[in-house]
């Protein structure tokens, strides 16, 4: 016993005096998890590849422009020769000649009709950034929602310890009452040896939490992202008041809950971004079906060439063109192109399908889950006063000599068991409640959501 006894003070020395602690609240903890998750950021880079995109889609409307601009010199030497005409020699001599020429130009291409091929790509383009854009909204639901999850459990764990920590105290004086009883002869060795079974039993518990409440932080870190060798309190005073009676007032927000699944349809994010990529398939498929149609092509250009670079501007050339492709055999490219396009749109629908019934599904269960919460709260508040007056009334009995150590040590073993599966609801009442929030897309995050990051 005396062994545990220095393993759990070297414990807990060990836990206070590595680094000084930081505190951090709920609010604290989903703000910093919005800024450090990879996920999100990963997202928010793809809004500026799509921005990019659209931009180039704009870009199509517009007229291209390029400037030419060429100068070439050429030199040529002759060697000088002998030819005979008519019997008479001529002597050439060596000659060298040496040329020159400048050339400038200004061409313009412009897409006059397309298919409306690239009215459909400008579409096409805002449609998946809106859809990227919605789903990093979502991201950022989900990042909360596990966040809350995980800091409750931090908290869930915690009191679960303040719970190990007074049932300790109680093994300790009651071993000291039977020590002194036995010293009396009032008690016999066995019901001694049997509370110091129990004693070292409470503080092997304790230990065990400790390492719980230690590894519950641990996994809240590392989804924050933090330096896991920092020592961090987490702590939050607001939650910690919330009564009992206000935790059942929560269930007044998931009233009708069957006619709340078909408004979740309207807010929830994902399923916004999902039929965003529906319309940008069927930009796709539009896109492809302008294959079939002509392209027509307007070009302007003008040009100038010299010899001499003073008299570059006196030869002008200016050029205007028009340009029509009408595809008549294609090699079954085009109709390729369709069929997959329409493949792809096909599949988005399948998906969004699939989405509603998982949108229903979840509701639903946590829902059921949420009823079930709200019992098994009402049910352990009731045990923990049952479970105490129990304990009181065998205590009692006890100290007066009227009753057994067995009857006292069942007592305060139902007495501990009530308390955890009390904050064990309570915790799980909070956390369903911010489920269901999440799943009918109205878990509000704005005052964590950072613009700027």
């Amino acid at each position: 016993m005396n062994f545990i006894k220095i393993i759990a003070s070297m414990f807990f020395l060990i836990i206070v005096t590595i680094k000084p602690q930081t505190k951090i609240t709920l609010d604290e903890a989903i703000k910093i998890a919005l800024q450090k998750n990879t996920s999100l950021n990963q997202a928010k880079n793809n809004i500026i590849s799509q921005e990019s995109a659209l931009k180039s889609a704009y870009g199509n409307l517009f007229p291209s422009l390029s400037v030419q601009g060429s100068w070439n010199w050429e030199k040529t030497q002759q060697a000088g020769s002998t030819r005979f005409f008519n019997g008479i020699p001529f002597i050439i001599p060596p000659t060298t000649s040496e040329t020159k020429s400048f050339f400038a130009g200004l061409s313009s291409d412009v897409i006059l009709f397309d298919g409306l091929a690239n009215i459909e790509n400008i579409d096409l383009s805002k449609n998946n950034l809106n859809s990227i854009k919605l789903f990093v909204e979502y991201l950022k639901q989900q990042i909360a929602l596990n966040t809350i999850v995980k800091y409750y459990m931090v908290l869930t764990q915690k009191e679960l310890l303040k719970v190990r920590e007074e049932n300790l105290k109680k093994q300790r004086i009651t071993y000291q009452l039977i020590e002194e009883r036995n010293r009396l002869g009032a008690a016999t060795m066995a019901d001694l040896y049997q509370q110091q079974v129990e004693l070292g039993n409470a503080e092997l518990q304790l230990i065990n939490q400790s390492l719980e409440v230690e590894k519950a932080q641990n996994d809240l870190v590392i989804f924050l992202g933090l330096d896991i060798s920092g020592n961090y309190e987490f702590d939050d005073e607001s939650i910690e008041r919330i009564s009992f009676d206000q935790i059942k007032n929560l269930e007044e927000n998931f009233d009708d809950i069957q006619s709340r699944i078909s408004e979740a349809y309207n807010n929830r994010l994902d399923y916004k971004s999902k039929l965003l990529e529906l319309k940008s398939s069927l930009n796709s498929v539009n896109i492809a079906r302008a294959g079939h149609l002509p392209t027509v092509v307007g070009s302007v250009g003008f040009s100038t060439f010299s010899n001499k670079l003073n008299d570059l501007f006196d030869s002008k050339s200016y050029s205007v063109g028009l340009r029509i492709n009408f595809p008549i055999f294609s090699n079954f490219n085009v109709s390729n192109r369709i069929q997959l396009a329409e493949i792809q749109s096909l599949n988005k629908q399948l998906e969004i399908n699939e989405l509603e019934r998982k949108i229903r599904q979840e509701i639903t269960q946590t829902y059921k889950a949420f009823l079930s919460a709200k019992k098994s709260l009402s049910v352990s508040e009731k045990n923990v006063k049952a479970a105490e007056e129990r304990l009181r009334i065998e205590q009692e009995k006890y100290n007066i000599g009227s009753g057994r150590l067995l009857d006292l040590q069942i007592a305060n073993a139902a007495f501990v068991v009530a308390q955890t599966d009390f904050v064990n609801s309570q915790f799980n009442y909070l956390i369903i409640s911010e489920q269901i929030k999440f799943y009918l897309g109205i878990l509000d995050i704005s005052k964590f959501d950072l613009k700027g990051e």
